[in-house]
């Protein structure tokens, strides 16, 4: 895909009214699929050059994740590098749920990648087969018969996903050792979607057994698993596109949106660290 169509499935956010360049981001979102933009809006607002990324069910994109390309996502990365709004040498990755997941994958085999934040992400590819070049990650195996249903009458699917570490499953588990970026997990403790503080020592160990950079690891007691911006509402419950029907989320209210707020400075703090760049608020033109 030229730079030119990527345009039409991405957009490029930054605040004219401060001059740049601008420390560059790739925004990807989870399983919802389309072009969602109102996270990548909100942080151009915050010094950053963002790319919202949408990767399937959009246009002409493929109908379903069951088959992924990581060419696709490196012709973003690398449209990105090249935008005149954005400053090198390399950019930032800010991925939550099957978002997040990418990101890892994007980190460990692209090029270009300085910084990634992985909000209740897993190591595992799930979903569909992932490609790049000449190599290819399975999908994590599922067995439906450990899906419990709640009083209310949602589907916890938080032990449907086999682990990544026995058997076959193995090869699902993204190779993070061969990341050169750094990374911030953002975990909530009360995600049933999967296992996101289980993913996150996985993916730590992993790196640090490899000789790389020890990850940043926040844990969030009490929320759940779309930790959105600030003020966002909690989504506590919806339908899940792989699932097909409606399943439980987590998260208390409270704790969730404590952790809202606090997840989108850190990640805003780990950025400006990593990708330099004028840490604060642009002001607002209203």
């Amino acid at each position: 895909m030229e730079p030119e169509e990527l345009g039409a499935v991405a957009g490029v956010s930054t605040d004219e009214a401060e001059p740049g360049p601008f420390p560059g981001i790739v925004d990807i979102l989870g399983t919802g699929g389309g072009l969602l933009e109102y996270r990548a809006s909100l942080l151009a607002g915050k010094g950053f050059a963002v790319m919202a990324l949408a990767y399937y069910n959009y246009e002409d994109l493929p109908k379903t994740m069951d088959i992924l390309h990581l060419e696709y996502f490196e012709e973003a990365v690398n449209y990105l590098l090249s935008h005149p709004e954005v400053k090198g040498p390399g950019i930032g990755l800010l991925g939550i749920s099957k978002g997040g997941e990418l990101c890892l994958s994007m980190a460990s085999f692209l090029k270009g990648i300085t910084a990634a934040v992985i909000i209740n992400g897993s190591v595992a590819n799930v979903g569909g087969t992932l490609h790049y070049k000449d190599e290819s990650l399975p999908p994590v195996g599922v067995n439906r018969n450990r899906i419990k249903v709640t009083k209310d009458g949602y589907a916890d699917i938080v032990d449907i996903l086999n682990s990544p570490l026995e058997g076959p499953d193995q090869k699902s588990f993204i190779p993070v050792e061969r990341a050169e970026s750094t990374f911030l997990f953002l975990v909530g403790q009360d995600d049933h979607n999967w296992k996101s503080e289980f993913y996150a020592n996985e993916a730590c160990k992993r790196l640090q057994a490899h000789g790389r950079r020890k990850p940043q690891i926040i844990c969030y007691a009490g929320a759940g698993h779309y930790i959105e911006p600030p003020y966002f509402p909690l989504c506590r419950a919806s339908l899940h596109v792989l699932v097909g029907s409606p399943v439980i989320f987590g998260g208390e209210p409270r704790a969730h949106a404590m952790a809202q707020v606090d997840a989108w400075k850190q990640l805003q703090t780990f950025f400006h660290k990593h990708l330099g760049g004028q840490e604060g608020t642009i002001p607002a033109k209203l």
